[in-house]
């Protein structure tokens, strides 16, 4: 089976790859190569790998192509906000014509990489599923991944199967490593600095999976049966996997011992705060999706990464672990334009 993964050099991508091959999948590459230089350890990449914008995918790359699994997109809303017009575009636009072109290539199934933010601000007496709980996307980011799940649906078809996960705030190793995202970045401080600040009071809820276990529920969406995925949403996580932001910050101190936590409280109670239910994909993709990591382990595995890697405080305050950085150096160095394409493709 031939599995095209659009944004594969990137943090979740770089892990699901190699995963795909052990699997005795046959997996091409798609990505324009934003990240393609942040790797902290050398990796095997022995696969085509195609090197385009995403924004510029024909039904041409697709030839061959059994399943898509679509990772491809500014990553994140901070992301997102540095330019809201290009986020429509890349997250929104190109996804639809990725996916009509695939329809025009014969693809059987589309997997999409969505995201839980699309669920918003929210009351946190209530764990939100993916059918009835409000969607109240406030970012750029949140819209067209919510956007974008909704056009998809009207896609599906018996011939081309769309299914759509929405991780929780992804953490764990990869050779692409991101230190933006709130785990990783408290080990990483823990690590590098010897000390984790708090800004908030600790309370607000955060949902978060490992890198690995997200990998597994996309491959979840590749061998689940038609019956059980087609036009549907499933949120990705463990059960109990939702969080204080205190509660990371405890787990973080306690992979690196001796190191200071302290909640200075400032931003006081933090209103980006909900928490997520995962009963659907623990329950309908039981036999197919089956979680391994906690926050515990997850650190510990975070560590001995750092260790193996020499892992710097300059590398986790610098561009190659985190996205938004690395895109305004690209734009610095002219290397990209105005308009987030690389000048030399």
């Amino acid at each position: 089976m031939n599995i095209l993964v659009t944004g594969n050099l990137g943090y979740i991508g770089t892990v699901l790859v190699p995963l795909l091959q052990k699997k005795a999948y046959q997996v091409t590459g798609l990505d324009n190569g934003y990240f393609n230089d942040c790797l902290l350890c050398p990796v095997s990449e022995d696969f085509k790998q195609i090197m385009k914008d995403i924004r510029d995918v024909n039904a041409k790359d697709l030839e061959g192509i059994d399943i898509v699994i679509h990772l491809a997109g500014l990553s994140n809303d901070p992301l997102g906000e540095l330019a809201p017009g290009l986020t429509e575009e890349i997250n929104f636009s190109s996804t639809i014509n990725l996916a009509k072109a695939a329809k025009l290539a014969d693809v059987k199934r589309f997997i999409y990489a969505s995201s839980q933010s699309m669920y918003g601000i929210s009351d946190t007496d209530i764990e939100l599923d993916e059918d009835l709980s409000n969607k109240n996307p406030v970012t750029a980011y949140a819209k067209t991944k919510w956007d974008a799940e909704i056009a998809l649906n009207k896609m599906q078809s018996h011939s081309f199967i769309v299914t759509s996960f929405r991780p929780s705030t992804v953490f764990g190793v990869s050779p692409r490593l991101r230190c933006d995202i709130v785990f990783n970045n408290l080990v990483a401080c823990a690590y590098t600095t010897n000390r984790i600040e708090i800004k908030s009071d600790g309370t607000p809820w955060r949902p978060v999976v490992h890198v690995q276990d997200v990998c597994s529920a996309f491959i979840a969406g590749i061998e689940a049966p038609e019956n059980i995925i087609a036009g549907r949403a499933f949120n990705v996580g463990i059960k109990n996997g939702n969080y204080t932001v205190r509660q990371l910050a405890e787990a973080a101190q306690k992979a690196v011992p001796g190191s200071e936590l302290i909640f200075t409280g400032e931003h006081g109670n933090d209103s980006r705060t909900y928490r997520v239910s995962f009963q659907r994909i623990l329950t309908d993709l039981k036999d197919y999706f089956i979680p391994k990591w906690d926050i515990n382990r997850g650190g510990e595995e975070l560590v001995r990464y750092f260790k193996n890697v020499k892992f710097t405080e300059k590398e986790f305050r610098g561009s190659k672990v985190t996205r938004l950085m690395k895109i305004n150096e690209l734009l610095e160095q002219k290397k990209i334009n105005s308009n987030l394409r690389f000048f030399s493709q």
